[in-house]
């Protein structure tokens, strides 16, 4: 079958539990990569904050008066 790969595999659902509850990281670290994702989060939140700051100073400012 072409999907076996995909249908048959282990469940760790419990291994991953035990995992996350006997961590005393906060819980937003607990996961595997959580620290790249979060690190992608707020790094995407922070280019966002700029670009709309800036944004909003350019539109505050204004064009220079042309004669």
């Amino acid at each position: 079958m072409v999907l076996s790969v995909l249908v048959n595999k282990p469940n760790r659902v419990l291994e991953r539990q035990k995992y996350i509850q006997a961590s005393k990281k906060p819980l937003h670290y607990r996961m595997p990569r959580s620290g790249l994702y979060l690190s992608l989060y707020y790094s995407a939140f922070t280019v966002g904050c700029v670009g709309i700051t800036y944004s909003c100073y350019n539109l505050i400012k204004g064009k220079p008066a042309t004669e």
